[in-house]
């Protein structure tokens, strides 16, 4: 992790870590924010913390084309949701788009990057 926290990951996550996985990283809100420069219509979900996982966030695109990246606790991507002036939504009150599961049935093809769940390779 770089020295400074430039997302305020360490400040919202907690003194408790998942055991099971890495910590988030800025690199992992640098790809986040990507994403979202890179398409239209991008909307947040947030996955919550898990005995196995950090805090996550999925991000999709109008065309269901989507990357998921852990983000330590849901300030952090409500931040960054707020300073691109997208949407963020709790995946467990809203669920996830048609859309991304219309994308998966869509590119069923595509091979999955070990390194980043969820993100397809082109």
């Amino acid at each position: 992790m770089r020295f400074r926290d430039r997302f305020g990951i360490r400040k919202h996550r907690g003194p408790k870590v998942s055991k099971l996985d890495r910590e988030a990283t800025d690199a992992d809100i640098e790809a986040l924010i990507a994403f979202a420069r890179g398409r239209q219509g991008v909307e947040f979900f947030v996955e919550p913390e898990t005995f196995a996982t950090d805090t996550t966030a999925v991000a999709v695109a109008h065309d269901g084309e989507w990357t998921r990246r852990r983000v330590g606790a849901p300030q952090v991507i409500a931040k960054v949701a707020r300073d691109l002036g997208l949407p963020i939504y709790d995946v467990n009150l809203v669920g996830y788009p048609r859309r991304m599961r219309a994308w998966n049935e869509r590119n069923r093809d595509r091979r999955i990057d070990p390194g980043t769940p969820g993100a397809a390779v082109r």
